[in-house]
């Protein structure tokens, strides 16, 4: 497989389908994850295992799970709020876990109904979860550090809060912390200094992605910021579509296509093709009738010449 110096993450199937009224066939997501796999997408979370009374937008998520796994070469990521939901998890095969632990509290028990010290609990039993599977069936187990850089709820987050709980996730037995701009309040001086707070607390190895929304424009100057110190994984979303149903206004992830672009425009290489990414943007459009979708790239066409690293 193509080597390459950015790892574009596609949130869409979970993040950004969570956030619609509409409900997307079963069968529509399986074809939409299979178009993103054959554009080169190498990592789709494909859906949330949270009760279906919560979020029925992700009731059929170990189906979907099911199919990416058929996929060669996808990783297949999912979110999970809690212990069962990481025993569900487990059980349908996922290769990679996300758990997010808000470091405003208010947002946490808003969105997850539990503190930080529950929320350390939950992490700490899910490692073990992990541990106690066989080799070949382990998970990659992240931690995302919700609201980093702000929340509608609370308002200002303390950075020393944030790098306190990335510092204690580690210790409860995550692999990883992710950094995510739940409500899009983030700067791109605010990311540079946080991420490289968090990493001088539990090491570069231990932080390597950031989930930005374009609430208020900022999503690309953010991933930017964030690549040009050494980010190397940047989640997005087709269209621009999603955002957090427990954060009034935290409207739009940052549109993948656009990404991609600015991604390989720069000379670094994300694997993704362009004409295969238009291919499931047109797909998710048809299978969203009357959603709206975003993304400059799309609309504007690619600059005469352009062509894929």
């Amino acid at each position: 497989m193509e080597q390459i110096d950015i790892l574009v993450s596609e949130v869409g199937p979970r993040d950004g389908l969570q956030s619609l009224q509409q409900i997307m066939p079963t069968a529509a997501k399986c074809e939409w994850i299979s178009l993103l796999a054959a554009a080169g997408v190498r990592e789709v979370e494909v859906g949330s295992f949270v009760p279906a009374s919560v979020l029925p937008q992700m009731a059929d998520t170990a189906e979907v799970v099911a199919h990416a796994k058929t996929i060669p070469g996808l990783d297949v990521a999912v979110l999970v709020p809690n212990l069962r939901g990481a025993e569900n998890a487990v059980k349908a095969g996922a290769d990679k876990i996300s758990i997010p632990l808000s470091v405003s509290e208010t947002h946490s028990l808003k969105n997850v109904r539990r503190s930080h010290t529950q929320m350390l609990e939950e992490i700490h039993s899910i490692a073990e979860l992990i541990a106690a599977q066989p080799a070949e069936r382990r998970p990659y187990f992240e931690v995302g550090l919700s609201t980093a850089f702000g929340c509608t709820l609370e308002g200002p987050v303390s950075e020393e809060l944030v790098v306190r709980l990335a510092v204690l996730a580690i210790e409860a037995g995550a692999a990883e912390v992710g950094l995510s701009d739940t409500t899009g309040y983030a700067n791109p001086a605010q990311v540079r200094r946080l991420v490289k707070k968090v990493w001088d607390a539990v090491g570069r190895e231990r932080l390597n992605g950031v989930h930005l929304h374009n609430t208020r424009g900022q999503g690309l100057a953010n991933a930017l910021a964030a690549m040009d110190i050494g980010i190397t994984t940047v989640d997005a979303s087709m269209g621009g579509i999603g955002g957090c149903p427990f954060a009034p206004g935290a409207s739009g992830n940052i549109v993948t296509e656009d990404l991609v672009f600015l991604v390989e425009a720069m000379g670094l290489r994300t694997g993704i093709d362009f004409d295969g990414l238009l291919r499931a943007r047109n797909y998710l459009a048809g299978a969203l009738p009357g959603v709206e979708i975003f993304g400059f790239t799309p609309e504007a066409g690619l600059p005469r010449g352009f062509q894929n690293t």
